[in-house]
């Protein structure tokens, strides 16, 4: 088989196996449902806060549409915001987040015996949900936040006006108030995640809106009827297959790669491609392209606030930075090797021990069905591409390179 046949047959493993990570419309359904209950709690009438107009909204995977279905029997982890109309001038962080906690171990709350821990997290407070439903919602209190300061970072205005302050019990501040103003370093009470949202849905415009038309066409609705949680695009799918490939090779490591870096930097990549694959051998290359050096510090740059660098761990744990370089380097390496006759025929244990067997065998049942008759050999598949991952975490010994490699289109051009 030639590697234009192998690219276009990768191409639809590829989309089965993102077919087989994702979830479907209903659970996002279901989140959404479960948000916009507490959220009525929060603003009902007789509610305490019902003057501050509560709102909510998700944020995280969930508003991205890059939720991968769970391994084994985790949860979904639902992460949505709390805004209350306060400054942070009128309310103190402890204040805001204790006001939240209440109503929501009000004695009439159907929420009261929900909250685990009964003190908060860090920052949210956390709803779990009866095992069944395999969803605890982690509700995030916050303020509006004044925005000029990202528009004199030159933050597009309709990005930096979705700007929240929010609780971070860490600070030194929290009893007292909120950490002053300043531009020189990230506050940690800053976010802005439906600015981030918005920029990466703007990051596949053009393949969302394609994909809503599409499916407003076959439903025989509107294409204002479709929500995005419908529709995936190629940048969607990817994000979801690097998510679970990460999941499986560190299971349980602390120091694995966080999704909003393999996020944002997969976004950066993307060029809108049609097809899964080609965005694959786009973004996967890519990534590392948009991951900086400053003063000596890895820096991966929040698009909605220039002074959040979200690879500051790295710095105060190295092992984060030669983590996240060698599952690159290895994901690199894979879909490079796939593409060839001998990587092809080996697609069947690879998924198996980079995805995991119920996905694996999800996505091989499907290759095998449109292969069923014929006499290509890969149809049959597997042997080894990468070794079997023990399931207890280990701590490799890992050089961390001087700066980002470049990409594998120059390194395959040497040979």
């Amino acid at each position: 088989m030639n590697q234009p046949s192998h690219r276009k047959e990768l191409n639809r493993i590829f989309r089965d196996l993102s077919d087989a990570l994702d979830v479907p419309p209903s659970k996002y359904q279901d989140a959404k449902d479960h948000y916009d209950a507490v959220g009525t709690w929060l603003g009902d009438d007789d509610s305490e806060l019902a003057a501050f107009d509560p709102q909510i909204y998700p944020q995280g995977s969930f508003a991205l549409g890059t939720v991968v279905r769970p391994l084994g029997d985790d949860e979904y982890d639902v992460d949505a915001v709390c805004l209350l109309q306060l400054s942070a001038d009128q309310v103190t962080q402890q204040q805001l987040k204790e006001m939240i906690g209440q109503r929501l171990k009000h004695p009439k709350s159907r929420y009261k015996e929900k909250i685990d821990p009964r003190d908060g997290g860090r920052r949210c407070w956390t709803i779990q949900y009866a095992d069944s439903s395999k969803f605890h919602l982690d509700v995030l209190p916050s303020v509006p936040d004044g925005f000029g300061w990202l528009i004199a970072l030159r933050v597009p205005d309709d990005r930096a006006s979705h700007a929240i302050r929010i609780t971070d019990n860490t600070t030194p501040e929290f009893t007292t108030g909120w950490p002053a103003d300043g531009q020189s370093a990230h506050d940690p009470t800053r976010s802005n995640p439906k600015g981030y949202a918005d920029w990466f849905k703007d990051r596949m415009r053009v393949r969302l809106e394609e994909g809503r038309r599409a499916l407003a066409m076959a439903k025989g609705a509107e294409v204002e009827e479709i929500e995005d949680f419908e529709v995936r695009t190629p940048l969607q799918r990817v994000i979801q297959i690097l998510k679970r490939h990460r999941d499986v090779r560190y299971n349980g490591d602390d120091d694995k790669p966080i999704s909003v870096i393999i996020t944002t930097l997969a976004a950066k990549a993307y060029d809108n491609e049609a097809d899964l694959f080609d965005a694959v051998m786009k973004i996967v290359p890519g990534m590392r392209n948009n991951i900086e050096r400053r003063d000596g510090v890895w820096w991966i740059e929040n698009p909605v606030n220039p002074l959040e660098n979200f690879a500051d761990k790295w710095q105060e744990t190295p092992r984060k930075a030669e983590l996240f370089f060698e599952w690159l380097d290895a994901v690199e390496a894979e879909y490079l090797h796939l593409i060839t006759d001998q990587g092809f025929e080996k697609i069947g244990t690879y998924l198996t021990e980079s995805f995991g067997r119920r996905d694996a065998q999800a996505t091989m049942a499907k290759y095998a069905s449109r292969n069923t008759g014929k006499t290509n050999p890969a149809a049959v598949a597997p042997v080894v591409i990468v070794p079997r991952k023990d399931t207890t975490p280990t701590k490799p010994d890992i050089v961390v390179p001087d700066r980002p490699a470049k990409p594998w289109s120059n390194r395959a051009s040497r040979g």
